[in-house]
């Protein structure tokens, strides 16, 4: 009984950890993202996650559509219980890394030449 004890110490002490990361890549790159309404930082980055599931995402670049949308974190096999218990236990590290890529479509730009027209007819219904 000592001697099961005595290991099942030994593996605790030694055992590595789970990391989890979302990687977000943009066309074109330096939009910015925020996961659930918090900014994370600009395209490409990388950052961690506590849970699997689905994220609110949000990307947004000057001069492009803004995109939001959920997007999904899925649980991979080693960390489904009774598994994660036994992957936590052994002595390297877990990585999983969750890579979403979103395409900026660019913002429809209006000819100026009738937008400046309104703007004056509508500046002659308000001038006296």
């Amino acid at each position: 009984m000592k001697c099961v004890l005595v290991l099942v110490l030994a593996a605790g002490s030694v055992a590595g950890c789970m990391e989890r990361r979302i990687h977000v890549t943009s066309q074109p790159s330096g939009a910015t993202v925020w996961l659930n309404d918090v900014e994370v930082g600009r395209t490409p980055l990388t950052t961690g996650f506590r849970y699997y599931g689905t994220y609110d995402v949000r990307v947004r670049k000057d001069g492009f559509e803004p995109v939001w949308t959920g997007k999904t974190a899925w649980t991979p096999l080693w960390e489904i219980p009774p598994v994660d218990l036994v992957a936590t236990a052994l002595p390297w590290r877990i990585q999983n890394q969750v890579d979403w890529h979103f395409d900026l479509v660019p913002t429809p730009v209006e000819e100026a030449g009738p937008l400046v027209e309104r703007g004056r007819e509508m500046k002659a219904r308000v001038s006296p």
